[in-house]
């Protein structure tokens, strides 16, 4: 067996931030990518610290109020290097059928379609979850992310801070060639 390797740590992303790949590739997230999760996060003196209770929501061991399982997560990789990641689950907060429950990209990936890709997966798993009305809490300290979720299709809950895809689906389907 190889030995294991500590996670890159955040001067490793900061360089790499600096002389990005092209390459992004996708996949789904599990518990054993919330050190390079909380790594990434970590290398962004802006964004504060990634949630403490991420590998145990992963693990389906953290339950936000109103989640109902299941839920998923996926990351965005740079070569070996996590720059993004988003994950989400079955809810009834607010008559929803789904909310977001995490979505992190690094500054070096950001306007690049990165988070929009990941979005779209998690949507394309709620889809299949039979869940399209989906909510999120828009981080009040992030000024990217209302405008973010508002192109991505997103509307005001009426509530502070959350917005809503009445049909995540509707919005789904514009992004098709």
């Amino acid at each position: 067996t190889l030995p294991a390797l500590d996670p890159p740590g955040p001067s490793h992303y900061s360089a790499a931030a600096m002389n990005p790949p092209r390459a992004v590739t996708y996949r789904t997230a599990t518990a054993a990518d919330v050190p390079q999760m909380t790594a990434s996060r970590s290398a962004d003196p802006e964004a504060g610290p990634a949630d403490q209770r991420m590998e145990a929501y992963l693990q389906g061991r953290h339950h936000p109020g109103h989640a109902r399982a299941p839920r998923t997560a996926f990351v965005a990789s740079a070569g070996e290097l996590v720059i993004s990641y988003i994950g989400g689950h079955l809810s009834d907060r607010f008559s929803c059928d789904a909310e977001v429950q995490y979505l992190y990209v690094a500054p070096a990936w950001r306007r690049q379609g990165v988070g929009r890709s990941l979005l779209s997966r998690l949507g394309h798993w709620f889809i299949t979850q039979e869940a399209h009305r989906v909510c999120v809490d828009v981080n009040p300290d992030s000024p990217q992310a209302r405008p973010f979720y508002q192109a991505c299709g997103a509307q005001p809950l009426n509530r502070a801070g959350w917005m809503v895809w009445p049909d995540i689906g509707h919005w789904l389907a514009a992004q098709q060639p």
